[in-house]
Order: structure tokens, then C-alpha cells, then sequence
């Protein structure tokens, strides 16, 4: 545990879910882990316990990746810990593959309905149709944003123009319909109610879920007690300036009790949410500061950032992530006028100090 984490309380201390199984961690809710195949190595799904037009059962909040080893462990959950009662619905927080992955087959498999924001409903129903737009990690738009921000390494470039159904390989399809998720929506889960928290940043329309009766946050990848979010700027709105709403997000939670159960979708059910919040205002500051000094000694591309914000070794996968999250700092710092752009003979960006 981290200095940071000792800072926040676990109240499940180290209890783990075993794969197929789930551990009730609030009234009607029970927690699901699964595996991935990334540095990321798992996601928290959850089970509530739910009551639909009379009918028992249950809803299902994320899914997880569509890959053979996450549909093997839901046939598991099905047979062992649905108590003979039927998956209802279907809520996704948000588009990214980790989360949405697998809502086709649920909601084929259950006939439930899948609920969700609609700006990621789009977004992600875009980027699994076919000749639909690049995506995030990889593409030619991808590979030429990069680029633009200094990523000229040939290798990197060329397999990252590679990946353009790397989207499409975790999120094969979608169901052609949605009930739509928004800012303020209350959801009725099991006679509770569960009030949605848009957030914006790390995806284009987060949705978390609080319930004010069991005071539980469903806080999705918007609150997680472990990492920080990543927050990215991609080629699809590449003026953005996703690290200020992402800041401003978070510290909506603020609004929230001070002892909220925090049940995110990577890292352990936490407490603390409050200070959880100034650890990630800290640590963006910090970053920003370093990346605002480097600026002052010579003018940076995203790429020149990268090693300033990230000390270790990056892989491809997670060389996509660092390059988007270091235009998103830098953006930040150009958008409130501390930073100038410009733009080379190169085709780069730089940024430097007016």
C-alpha cells in the first residue's frame, strides 16, 4: 500500500472476489472482479439486486471486455450467484472496451436493455459500425495526431496507424437500442433510488450512481483509490481541454458524505472519498508544475512531456495513453493562457511560456 492509500480506508481490507464468484459489499450489492489482458490487470462489475414491472432479479453495472475468458467467468456468475433470478438490465458508465465490451451479448443473452449515456451510446455504436471512425488507440487519425505532437518514432507510428480495429476487437457490436443515462436522472435499482453524476474528461458523458439511502457511490473509472484516471486528449476533438473537466468532475464528490462507500471499477471498495479528490488535485498541480517548468527551458511537444510526466518505460498500449494525457496537461496550462502553442515547419505542436 502506497503513502497515498494509507490515507484512505478499505473496509473490505484485502478480500478479494474469486473469478465467478462475488462478495456483497452493500445492501443488494455484490462485487464481480475480472481479469484483462493490460497493465490494468482487472475491473470491478457489479451486481444489484433489482425488481422490474414485478419481476425479481437483477441489474448489471459494466461488463467487461468481449473475450472468451470474461464470457466463461459470466457463465460462472450466472450459474452459481444470480440465485435463480434473471439479469433485468444493463447500465454501462461509460464506452470505454472494459466497461461496454460484453453489453451486446448480456442483453442478448438476458433480453435486458442497456442504459447509458447517449453521448457515449454514439459514440461507441460509431466506433464499432463498420467504416466507422478511427479510434483513441490506433488509426491513421490517431497515428497522425500523435504525430502532430511529436511522436515521429516510425515504428511507433506505423503500428499504431496498425490498430485500427483495436476498438472493434474488444467491442464487436452493440444493441441497436439504449435507454438513456443523464446528469440528474434517478434510477430506481431494488426500491432504491440512484441519483446519476455526469463526469467528463475521461470519457465524453461518465455516468456515476449514488444512492443516498445505503450511501454507496457507483463511481465507474471517475473515482479510483489506487491510479489516477487517465485523462486524455484524442484525435477526434483535438483542441480539447478534457484535464479542466475532468478537475471540475471530481470535485463534484466534494458534494457527497464524507463517508461515502466508494465502489470503483479498478482498485478496492474504498472510504475517503473527499481526500481522494485532493490527492488527484495534488497530483495533476504537481504535474502540471513540472511540465509548466520544462516549458520555461525550451519549448515541448507532447512527446518531449511524456518522460517529464511519466518516469518509467511505457509499452505501445500505454505510450497512447501518456501522449494523450500529456497533451491534456498541456492544453490545460495553453487554454488558461500560461502556455503558448505553436506550430513548426515540422507539422509539430510546441508548447512554451508567453
Amino acid at each position: 500500500m502506497n503513502l497515498l492509500e494509507r490515507e484512505l480506508h478499505y473496509p473490505l481490507g484485502d478480500q478479494l472476489p474469486a473469478p465467478g464468484e462475488t462478495i456483497e459489499v452493500a445492501p443488494g450489492v455484490r462485487w464481480i472482479r475480472m481479469s484483462l489482458p493490460f497493465a490494468l490487470d482487472h475491473i470491478n462489475l457489479w451486481l444489484l439486486r433489482d425488481r422490474i414491472d414485478g419481476v425479481e432479479g437483477w441489474t448489471v453495472v459494466d461488463c467487461c471486455i468481449d473475450r472468451g475468458e470474461a464470457r466463461e467467468q459470466w457463465e460462472r456468475v450466472f450459474e452459481t450467484q444470480l440465485q435463480g433470478l434473471p439479469i433485468l438490465r444493463v447500465i454501462v458508465t461509460h464506452m470505454h472496451p472494459d466497461h461496454i465490451g460484453l453489453a451486446h451479448w448480456l442483453c442478448a443473452h438476458w433480453k435486458a436493455p442497456l442504459w447509458m449515456s447517449a453521448t457515449d451510446y454514439y459514440v461507441a455504436r460509431n466506433m464499432t459500425s463498420a467504416g466507422g471512425m478511427d479510434n483513441a488507440a490506433g488509426g491513421d487519425s490517431a497515428a497522425r495526431f500523435y504525430a502532430s505532437h511529436g511522436l515521429v518514432d516510425p515504428e511507433a507510428v506505423a503500428k499504431i496507424r496498425e490498430r485500427s480495429h483495436y476498438y472493434r476487437d474488444m467491442v464487436p457490436a452493440l444493441p441497436s437500442q439504449y435507454v438513456r443515462l443523464m446528469e440528474g436522472t434517478t434510477v430506481h435499482i431494488g426500491g432504491r433510488a440512484w441519483r446519476c453524476i455526469a463526469g467528463y474528461g475521461h470519457a465524453p458523458e461518465h455516468i456515476a450512481l449514488y444512492c443516498e439511502e445505503t450511501n454507496v457511490l457507483l463511481g465507474g473509472d471517475m473515482m479510483l483509490p489506487r491510479i489516477s484516471t487517465n485523462v486524455s486528449v484524442h484525435a477526434d476533438e483535438p483542441e480539447a481541454d478534457s484535464l479542466r473537466l475532468f478537475l471540475d468532475s471530481i470535485a463534484r464528490f466534494r458534494e457527497l458524505p464524507a463517508d461515502v462507500l466508494a465502489l470503483p471499477s479498478h482498485g478496492k471498495p474504498f472510504t475517503g472519498v473527499h481526500r481522494r479528490v485532493e490527492q488527484l488535485e495534488e497530483h495533476h498541480r504537481d504535474r502540471l508544475a513540472e511540465l509548466l517548468a520544462g516549458c520555461r527551458e525550451r519549448p515541448l511537444s507532447a512527446a518531449d512531456g511524456v518522460p517529464i510526466m511519466f518516469k518509467r518505460a511505457l509499452d505501445l498500449h500505454q505510450l497512447t495513453f501518456a501522449m494523450g494525457e500529456t497533451i491534456a496537461h498541456l492544453h490545460l496550462l495553453w487554454h488558461a493562457g500560461q502556455l503558448r502553442r505553436t506550430r513548426g515547419d515540422d507539422g509539430i505542436y510546441r508548447f512554451a511560456t508567453r
